[in-house]
Formats: C-alpha cells, structure tokens, sequence
C-alpha cells in the first residue's frame, strides 16, 4: 500500500507551483527595464536628437534672414525679401509682386546679398 502522507493535498501542489523559481525567468525584471531602456536611448539618438539639430538649424536660418536674402519658399516660389516683419515676411517674386510668406514657409537661402559667387 502506499502512505497517504506522499500525496499531495491542493493547497499545497499550488503554493508550490506559486513559488519563484531560481532559475531563468525568476528576478529578471531588471534586464526587462534595462532592455527598455536601451531601446529609449536608441530611438532618442536616432530619432529625436536629428531632429532637434535639424530644428535648431532652421530657426537659426530664419532668425539671421534680412532684406535681400533670396529664398526658397516651402511651395517653390523663389524671390527676394524686401521686409521683415515679427511673424512674416515680404517676397518679391517678380518685378511689380510683392508676396507675404510666414516665416515658417522659408525653406532655404538660396543667396546672401554681397556673398562672393564661386566661379
């Protein structure tokens, strides 16, 4: 006959199978916010710190635009700024129109008036 004390009752096969294994799997939610992080880390210098020097640059090159600068709109319209106001600018495109463009519709400098052209 078998003994009756080698079977297990319920309450004690689950706080068994309840209990943290030692092995892999068991306290690694360290590495799981270690992982997490890295995969931050990457997305921020791939991703977002371009970006940001992108941004930088951009407004730079807007806030240094002065009457004369010849630009490159975000449409494709090329002219000349002739006036600088607080949040746009006044472009000439052609001899007798003159166009008000928001400053964030400024694409490019494509010439700074007295620049030298290289030959």
């Amino acid at each position: 006959m078998m003994k009756m004390s080698s079977l297990m009752t319920l309450p004690e096969l689950l706080a068994e199978s309840a209990a943290p294994a030692g092995g892999p799997g068991g306290g690694a939610g360290w590495q799981i916010l270690v992982f997490y992080a890295l995969i931050a880390g990457g997305f921020y210098f791939l991703f977002i710190a371009p970006q940001r020097k992108k941004q930088k640059a951009l407004e730079k090159m807007l806030s240094e635009l002065q009457s004369g600068d010849e630009v490159i709109t975000t449409g494709g319209i090329f002219g000349v700024i002739t006036n600088v106001k607080d949040d746009r600018f006044v472009v000439r495109i052609a001899d007798d129109t003159k166009i008000e463009v928001s400053k964030g519709f400024i694409q490019s400098v494509t010439k700074k008036p007295g620049a030298s052209e290289k030959k």
